[in-house]
C-alpha cells in the first residue's frame, strides 16, 4: 500500500514538473544558479575561430574562460553577471545575444490555513528564500480517498482556496509546488479542518442603554457573512463588558444575538466586544474579538447619544477590587432614596416578626399554664372519692 502511494506522488510530481517545463518560455533568455558555474554557447560561429564576449555591450567581463570552441564560462557568478552576452568574430559581427538570469532553486514553503467556515478553507504560503527568478504555483489536496482535487490558486496574493471540502474527515493532506526556470519544489501539509475552523468575528455590533433602566445595555449583533446559515451551524457566542478605565471582564454566553447586561455601571461608559465559536464542534476556535464598543447606559433626561469610537469618551479609573466585588459607591439621590427605604422595609420586617415571635410565646405559656391547672383539679377529685362518707 504504501509503495502504491509513494508511485502516486512521484507520478503527481512528475507530471508537475512536465508542465513547468512546458510553461517557461526560454527562447533567448539561460536561467542559471547563483554561485555556480554558468557556461554560454557561442551557437553559429565556426569552431575553433576566435570570438570576442561582450556584457551590455562591454569587453568588461565577470570571471570568466573561453573554451576553444567559443563558449563562455563564468565562474561563481553573482546577481552583477546579469546582462545580455553577446558572440562577436573577429570582424566585430554578432553571432549570438543571450540574456542571463540568476536565481536559487524554490524551497520548502511555510503554509498556514484558515478555516471560516464549513464550507471554505483558505491556505497561505510563505517563501522561505528569495528566489529572484519568476515562479508559479500547482496546489492540490486529497482526504478520505486517492483522487487527488485542485485547490484554487491566486499567485499574486500566494494563497488558495479550497471550496466545499469534506469536512469530517479526521485529516487532509494539502500539496503546494513552487517552481521556477531551474526546478520545482513540493510542500505537504497535513490538515485537522475540525482543529483549524476559526468563525469570522461576528458583525455589525450594536450597543444601547434601555430607557428607565440606568444599569442596563442592550448589546446585539449579526453572523458573519462568511459564516453558513445559522439554523445548520449554530454559533456560541461571548459578550464581554467592563466600565471604560478597569481591567476586568464580565463575561456573558449566549445562542442568541442579542443581550441584555443588567449590571452596568450607572452613569458610565462601558467597553462592549463579542465573539463566536462553532457551538458544535468543542475543537475549534473562538473568532477574535469584534471590534471595540463604547457606550453609556441610560441616564434620564441627560441622556445623549454615545459617540461609540474608541477613545472619544474620557477614561475614568476605577479600583479593581471594587469592580470585581461589584460594590460601586454611588452618591446619587436617588440610590440614596433607595438605600433608605431598604432600611424602613427591613425595620418593618424585624417588628412584624417580633410580634409574630411574641404572639407565639404567649399563646404556648397559655396553653401550658391550662394544662397544669387540669391536672390539679383532677388530683382534688380523686382525693375527695377517697375519703370515706
Amino acid at each position: 500500500m504504501q509503495s502504491l502511494l509513494f508511485s502516486a506522488l512521484c507520478l503527481k510530481l512528475f507530471w508537475i514538473l512536465s508542465c513547468w517545463a512546458q510553461s517557461w518560455t526560454t527562447d533567448g533568455v539561460y536561467y542559471g544558479m547563483l554561485g555556480s558555474n554558468v557556461t554560454l554557447a557561442c551557437g553559429t560561429s565556426p569552431q575553433r575561430s576566435p570570438v570576442e564576449w561582450r556584457l551590455n555591450q562591454s569587453s568588461m567581463l565577470p570571471w570568466h574562460h573561453v573554451t576553444a570552441e567559443g563558449s563562455l564560462v563564468l565562474f561563481n557568478v553573482n546577481q552583477s553577471a546579469q546582462g545580455n552576452y553577446s558572440c562577436h568574430d573577429d570582424q566585430g559581427a554578432a553571432h549570438n545575444t543571450v540574456s542571463l538570469m540568476l536565481g536559487y532553486l524554490p524551497g520548502t514553503l511555510n503554509v498556514s490555513c484558515r478555516v471560516p467556515s464549513h464550507k471554505h478553507v483558505r491556505c497561505s504560503w510563505v517563501r522561505p528564500i528569495h528566489t529572484f527568478l519568476p515562479a508559479q504555483y500547482h496546489a492540490s489536496y486529497k482526504g478520505g480517498g486517492p483522487e487527488w482535487k485542485p485547490c484554487v490558486v491566486d499567485s499574486a496574493n500566494r494563497h488558495c482556496d479550497i471550496y466545499q471540502p469534506n469536512f469530517w474527515q479526521p485529516a487532509h493532506l494539502l500539496n503546494i509546488t513552487e517552481a521556477n526556470p531551474l526546478g520545482a519544489t513540493p510542500t505537504y501539509k497535513k490538515l485537522k479542518l475540525h482543529e483549524l475552523l476559526k468563525p469570522d468575528p461576528p458583525e455589525e455590533l450594536v450597543v444601547m442603554g434601555q430607557s428607565y433602566f440606568p444599569t442596563r445595555l442592550r448589546v446585539s449583533w449579526r453572523y458573519p457573512l462568511s459564516w453558513p446559515k445559522h439554523h445548520a451551524f449554530p454559533l456560541l457566542f461571548q459578550i464581554r463588558y467592563r466600565p471604560n478605565g478597569s481591567t476586568h471582564w464580565a463575561q456573558i454566553e449566549s445562542m442568541e444575538t442579542t443581550v441584555v447586561v443588567l449590571d452596568a455601571l450607572e452613569g458610565h461608559p462601558h467597553q462592549v466586544q463579542v465573539r463566536a465559536q462553532d457551538e458544535a464542534n468543542a475543537d475549534s476556535q473562538w473568532s477574535d474579538w469584534s471590534p471595540l464598543l463604547l457606550a453609556r447606559p441610560w441616564e434620564g433626561n441627560n441622556y445623549v447619544v454615545p459617540d461609540v469610537s474608541e477613545g472619544t469618551l474620557p477614561s475614568e479609573v476605577f479600583p479593581d477590587d471594587q469592580f470585581s466585588t461589584g460594590t460601586f459607591t454611588s452618591k446619587t439621590q436617588t440610590e440614596e432614596e433607595e438605600k433608605l427605604s431598604l432600611v424602613i422595609l427591613l425595620v418593618l420586617f424585624s417588628i412584624v416578626i417580633f410580634i409574630i415571635i411574641l404572639s407565639l410565646t404567649v399563646v404556648m405559656c397559655m396553653r401550658q399554664r391550662r394544662r397544669h391547672v387540669t391536672k390539679q383539679e383532677v388530683s382534688s377529685m380523686l382525693k375527695m372519692k377517697a375519703i370515706p362518707l
